[in-house]
């Protein structure tokens, strides 16, 4: 029997979703560019300057600071997987023990698409902040790329822990993590079963397990879910054939006239100077895309499941008031047990929590961890 040969890393074909899919599908999403392995905003002609849009106030994606020092490293994972992360590092700092930070990206994202941002601003408070790509994204292994693979998302913040435990600088009983979008689902779903992460926080959360078998809101019905599993089986049977991954175009380069609220307020982070990360290798086109025989793995993903068991561990859970999202930082918040605390930013929407700096809550951040993680 011929079997195809792997898939490539480059997508072969772009199917754009209908709009339930786009809005059940497309989630989420910083520091710079080309030191950091990635294409700089200025090498694609995807945006012309007459075309970009003001920059929300405050919004400051790609931030870099004189008071942080800042170091490429990579370690591998139970599974043998490099998992490629920035550390960022208070200057400041005498103590050769400080507190240490995993922070997750979105889902969909690469580091230096928000996690690099909270990772310095928590590192100017003098945590050590380790920023990560997940497995399959960004500059981190793994094969199809853009895979979901939510265990494996997972097993990468204890992956993170592994490696802050031996580093000479921090303090091993003394590790917390963020999780920014759908790693905060990650990172809940580690914590469950790693105790070494003594305090977690989670920023615009999402439960992807929850979106993609039932949508916002709950709004898609069983027979609507069992349709999408149909496409995806279809769609499986013809990257088989053709040993070539057929992505979704859940978030398009070009914003479509008709395009709902969530599709464009994801674009005008992911798709522009905002914040825009191209990993070396990859079109713009190819980030946050992903098949839908993949996605569809997130319909046997429970990560709240137990979410109670992690106490008592505390837990902060961070979410605009105004985010289309909030469900999730409330359908958690409930499950969890003490101690734990929902905060809502006032004004705020999904996106804006990724790099709007002058509302993303760096004092309660900071308090949060400071007393969790004391010596």
């Amino acid at each position: 029997m011929t079997t195809p040969s792997h898939f490539s890393r480059q997508p072969q074909a772009l199917q754009a979703p209908d709009d339930a899919d786009r809005r059940a599908f497309i989630k989420t999403a910083g520091a710079s560019a080309a030191a950091l392995g990635l294409l700089s905003v200025s090498s694609t002609s995807a945006y012309a300057s007459s075309s970009e849009p003001a920059l929300p106030e405050g919004a400051d994606n790609f931030y870099r600071s004189d008071k942080v020092s800042l170091q490429k490293v990579s370690f591998q994972n139970q599974y043998g997987m490099q998992v490629v992360g920035n550390l960022f590092l208070p200057k400041a700092a005498a103590a050769r023990s400080m507190p240490a930070l995993v922070v997750g990206h979105p889902m969909g994202a690469v580091k230096e698409q928000s996690a690099n941002l909270y990772a310095t601003k928590m590192a100017e408070q003098g945590f050590a902040a380790l920023s990560i790509d997940l497995p399959f994204w960004g500059e981190s292994e793994g094969k199809a790329r853009n895979a979901v693979a939510p265990d494996l998302y997972a097993e990468a913040f204890s992956a993170a822990v592994d490696f802050l435990i031996a580093h000479e600088r921090v303090a091993a009983a003394r590790i917390g993590g963020i999780g920014i979008c759908g790693s905060g689902g990650f990172i809940i779903s580690a914590a469950k079963i790693d105790p070494r992460l003594r305090a977690i926080a989670t920023v615009s959360m999402y439960d992807m397990g929850a979106v993609t078998r039932n949508g916002y809101g709950k709004s898609q019905t069983l027979v609507q879910r069992k349709a999408k599993l149909a496409k995806a089986a279809e769609l499986r049977n013809a990257e088989y054939r053709s040993g070539q991954p057929i992505f979704q175009n859940y978030l398009p380069v070009v914003l479509p006239k008709d395009a709902d609220p969530v599709t464009a307020m994801y674009h005008s982070f992911y798709r522009t100077p905002r914040g825009m990360a191209i990993p070396a290798g990859y079109t713009l086109e190819q980030t946050q895309n992903r098949t839908l025989a993949s996605e569809v793995k997130f319909m046997n993903f429970y990560p709240f499941n137990d979410i109670e068991t992690i106490s008592p561990r505390p837990l902060l859970f961070i979410a605009g008031d105004q985010a289309h999202s909030k469900e999730f930082s409330e359908d958690a918040y409930q499950r969890a047990a003490e101690p734990k605390e929902l905060h809502w930013v006032p004004g705020a929407n999904h996106v804006d929590l990724y790099d709007r700096a002058n509302l993303i809550p760096w004092n309660k951040l900071t308090a949060f961890f400071n007393q969790h993680l004391a010596a």
